[in-house]
């Protein structure tokens, strides 16, 4: 059996859905997946057996210059690359407007969520098969469901399992370290930088190598600030996704705020600290085994304000006491 499936972005969002190809893959032996994903997204699909192709599309860049997109051809192409292989299914498991226009190229039955289900309602007219999936869980869990209700099997009871081989990523030769996933988009998530600072001194003081990975200049600067002077501390070097992933891989231990590389590190079953603000991890928190999600008190927390800061509550000292708790269990279990 060979199925589309549609899950073009966020980082979060896809490695979300690496769970239900587990599911799907164990419940029907031998069926394949070919997956429509955001090119800057492109590598993390690949990372999943059941996963035979990826196909990038671009619809961040494309729309900022519609008219160059069908000038140059590339719209034409990945129309052309949809049509090359004959699917038994398509399931649009990210439920837009967006996501759901793509099945317009593909000859198959179109499996997506229904109206109460899906996030924008409106993609619904493009599905042959529609399935309830409630809202009221984790985003994480919903896409589970909508597979085995899709594909015909029954969901399994236990953890979702994401597919990947941390030991296979990581790089062995390295010696322990911490790291710390200080980069996120609203300016309300970013942990305030001095706590950063006293919990990097801290676990350094304990011996602890602590690394600090960075994706842009801003970041990289912040990274430079938090680790200046502290023996045992250091700033990476630029690294692209997978190179992120084989660092996050290796670590003993994160610290993220709320951001997709936590949910990677989640996905490749690393002991994490989340620090929640203005966000909740009800619904899309970081998933999995060995994960501690932390929560601000403050008059915003839990807001979902892109603005207002509200780490309250959630100082150093507290993080790190779970995090030498977390680690120390860690250690038990092993």
């Amino acid at each position: 059996m060979r199925v589309l499936l549609i899950k073009t972005s966020s980082l979060g969002d896809v490695i979300h859905t690496l769970p239900a190809l587990t599911d799907a893959a164990r419940a029907i032996p031998g069926i394949q997946f070919d997956w429509v994903v955001e090119e800057g997204f492109a590598e993390i699909p690949a990372w999943h057996p059941a996963v035979a192709q990826v196909i990038p599309v671009a619809i961040r860049r494309w729309r900022k210059n519609l008219w160059q997109t069908l000038k140059n051809g590339d719209w034409r192409r990945f129309k052309a690359r949809l049509r090359e292989a004959d699917y038994d299914l398509v399931i649009d498991a990210q439920g837009l407007l967006k996501s759901a226009w793509l099945t317009r190229y593909v000859k198959a039955p179109i499996a997506g969520l229904d109206r109460e289900s899906a996030r924008e309602p409106i993609s619904c007219r493009f599905y042959d098969r529609l399935y309830p999936v409630a809202k009221s869980q984790h985003a994480l869990e919903r896409t589970r469901q909508l597979f085995a209700q899709a594909l015909g099997y029954q969901l399994p009871a236990s953890i979702g399992d994401y597919g990947l081989d941390r030991a296979a990523m990581a790089d062995a030769s390295q010696a322990p370290y911490l790291l710390f996933l200080h980069g996120t988009t609203w300016a309300s998530k970013h942990w305030p930088e001095a706590d950063w600072r006293a919990l990097a001194e801290r676990m350094a003081g304990q011996g602890w190598a602590v690394r600090l990975p960075w994706g842009n200049e801003t970041e990289k600067a912040r990274a430079e600030r938090i680790v200046a002077g502290i023996d045992g501390a250091a700033v990476l070097p630029k690294l692209n996704l997978a190179g992120v992933a084989k660092v996050i891989a290796g670590a003993s231990a994160c610290v993220a705020v709320d951001t997709g590389l936590g949910h990677l590190a989640a996905a490749l079953d690393v002991p994490s600290i989340s620090l929640y603000g203005p966000t909740l991890p009800g619904r899309v928190g970081a998933y999995g085994r060995g994960q501690v999600h932390l929560c601000a008190s403050g008059p915003h927390a839990g807001s979902g304000d892109r603005h207002k800061p509200c780490f309250e509550g959630l100082g150093a000292e507290r993080v790190g006491n779970e995090l030498n708790a977390l680690l120390l269990a860690q250690q038990e279990a092993v």
